[in-house]
């Protein structure tokens, strides 16, 4: 992927990530231009609207109450129908383009509804309301003292607009009503909804390319911050920031790289501190190594001359023999977890057949009486014979110091995995103990006694599954006593476990 595509498809995964914070400004922005052009749209709408239709209603009905007392003034009373029709087709004459309709009575006192346009407005076409409305005459006293008023209202008619007025004529004239279409101000409100309609949509996709602009502004800082965190958190201690600016990000920037620079300082000086205790233990280790080969060589003679020893001498000299031992294992012990501390311990391995390799670990250490041992034969793994005798010698021999007989140890291969299994039948080990059983040096426990070992052989053991590429476990068996689990692969070399290039065995 290049560093473009790769950038592109980074922005798209953080803005459709619906809890990111870029989503969320867009969709803040364009809810605010939306409310916005939207109730600015909606405005000028009404307001045209309102001028629109009040221009063109004022202007039709000023014209048509000015047309009915000019046309039907000079009629008699009582008009015959064709004058009626005639003064009807006059007024329907007129700029504002209307129909009209006038309703009298003739000599005969017979109904007549005068039309301007033959088939077109008729007086069914005016409401019932409207009629009633303009034939009330109004008492004296009241409004303006007319009679009669001019009442329009605006109706639907085959699904066009129109306005319908009327009026009667005071003095005893006729009753006149029009109707004027509102198709051309339908249509033109029309087109101004479409207009304003696309200016909102304009004005939604330039908010939300505002705010993406926006949002790249405020977040390309906090994207880098991330990405600065990251790489510390990844152990890149000389991660900084680039720093541009006075405001609020710029400063979170420089606290960044203060915290940065004395993490740094901080994490060279424990360092350097640990590797110091590294190199004192094992310059210790290895200066200890001499005056105790001297020491271990004379207490193997006074071993050999216990017997012979005045009675109140012997018991000194056997526990000079056994503390020169366990020095002997602690000085040993120390070294291996040195090499394990500064990276430099590597795996020599061999295909070994397990079942032979526990039974001669066993044997090695006279615990064939003690141990339980179920393996089939012919189980080959490759591994590292030297190692995997320490971690059996370790956790056996826990089992018999700390545990109660017998303890059996149980083989199985599991696909690509080698179980291991050693379960002793004492009183198992303390749930507040379990998380600490490989500490270092942590030897106290409720059960079992503060023992004569180094509190380094488990330790040492779970180092020397880990550089296998494999784990020990501890848990406490339901029918009673501890279980330790050891997992290994099969094939250490082909689960990518830390092996000397040269074969040979660098700890």
């Amino acid at each position: 992927m290049t560093e473009p595509s790769g950038r592109v498809r980074g922005w798209a995964s953080g803005l459709f990530r619906l809890t990111s914070l870029r989503l969320r400004l867009v969709f803040v922005f364009a809810l605010v231009a939306l409310t916005a052009a939207v109730s600015a749209s909606g405005i000028a709408y009404w307001l045209n609207r309102d001028a629109v239709l009040t221009r063109t209603q004022n202007a039709a009905l000023n014209d048509f109450r000015q047309s009915l007392a000019d046309n039907t003034g000079s009629l008699p009373m009582r008009p015959q129908c064709d004058r009626l029709r005639d003064a009807a087709e006059r007024m329907a004459d007129s700029t504002q383009r209307y129909e009209v309709v006038l309703v009298d009575r003739d000599r005969d006192d017979k109904p007549c509804a005068a039309v301007s346009r033959a088939g077109g407005f008729t007086l069914k076409a005016v409401p019932e309301s409207l009629r009633t409305a303009v034939n009330e005459e109004r008492p004296a006293d009241v409004g303006d003292g007319l009679p009669y008023h001019l009442y329009w209202q605006r109706i639907t008619l085959d699904g066009d607009p129109y306005l319908v007025g009327g009026a009667k004529v005071i003095g005893g004239g006729p009753t006149g009503y029009m109707l004027k279409s509102l198709t051309t101000e339908r249509d033109d409100l029309n087109s101004l909804a479409w207009s304003l309609g696309i200016a909102t949509a304009l004005a939604l996709i330039g908010s939300a390319l505002l705010a993406q602009a926006a949002a790249s502004t405020v977040l390309r800082p906090v994207q880098r911050l991330g990405d600065a965190a990251r790489q510390l958190g990844e152990g890149k201690l000389d991660t900084r920031l680039q720093v541009s600016g006075t405001d609020e990000l710029a400063d979170l920037s420089r606290t960044f790289n203060g915290a940065a620079a004395s993490l740094e300082k901080r994490v060279e000086e424990l360092s350097a501190r640990e590797a110091a205790s590294r190199r004192f233990v094992a310059d210790m280790s290895h200066e200890l190594r001499t005056p105790l080969t001297a020491i271990t060589a004379v207490t193997e003679v006074l071993e050999d001359e216990t017997d012979n020893l005045d009675p109140m001498i012997a018991p000194a000299v056997r526990l000079v023999v056994d503390e020169t031992r366990r020095l002997g294992d602690l000085v040993e012990n120390l070294m291996e977890v040195t090499r394990f501390d500064a990276g430099t311990a590597r795996l020599v391995l061999d295909d070994v057949d397990v079942a032979d390799m526990v039974t001669a670990c066993i044997d090695a250490r006279a615990w064939l009486d003690a141990v339980e041992l179920d393996a089939e034969r012919g189980i080959v793994a490759r591994l590292d014979p030297r190692r995997l005798d320490v971690i059996l010698a370790n956790l056996i021999g826990n089992a018999l110091k700390h545990g109660g007989s017998p303890v059996r140890v149980t083989v199985r291969p599991e696909d690509s995995w080698l179980t291991m299994e050693v379960r002793d039948h004492g009183p198992g080990i303390p749930e507040d103990v379990l998380p600490h059983v490989f500490d270092r040096f942590y030897k106290a426990s409720a059960s079992r006694p503060r023992s004569e070992g180094s509190g380094l052989g488990l330790s040492i053991a779970l180092e020397n599954a880990h550089i296998h590429g494999g784990d020990i476990a501890v848990a406490n068996h339901p029918d009673g006593g501890a279980v330790f689990r050891l997992r290994l692969p099969m094939d250490a070399d082909a689960a990518g476990a830390g092996t000397d290039e040269q074969g040979q065995d660098t700890a």
